[in-house]
């Protein structure tokens, strides 16, 4: 299975949008909490896509799909824990956690086919 650069960065910034969107929902005092550490997660995911992709040594590139990678990892426990602790509705998370389950399985993929090069 195929993947491109430019589908897999789309999708990362669809779920960048919808993760800054969602956090207004939360409460007040996580302005500087939990409202912050989404929304630094959810831009690290697509911004270590494109940096990735820009760099021209093939380690570096893999470097930073992982660092991608990681990000949406902390990124879907802290939405499960919003969700939790009733600061996010389940439907509101409906469409986040369907991409980022897209999303990982699409690094997985790069990944894994980075390392066999």
């Amino acid at each position: 299975m195929h993947y491109s650069t430019t589908t897999l960065w789309n999708k990362a910034m669809r779920l960048a949008e919808l993760v800054c969107r969602s956090v207004a929902g939360l409460p007040a005092e996580e302005r500087y909490g939990m409202r912050l550490q989404l929304t630094r997660a959810s831009v690290s995911v697509a911004s270590n896509i494109a940096e990735g992709w820009t760099r021209e040594s093939k380690r570096e590139r893999r470097q930073f799909l992982s660092m991608a990678h990681g990000s949406l990892s902390e990124l879907h426990t802290q939405l499960i824990l919003c969700e939790r602790v009733h600061w996010l509705p389940a439907a509101a998370l409906l469409e986040p956690l369907r991409l980022i389950d897209e999303i990982s399985r699409m690094l997985t993929v790069l990944r894994r086919k980075a390392r066999e090069r």
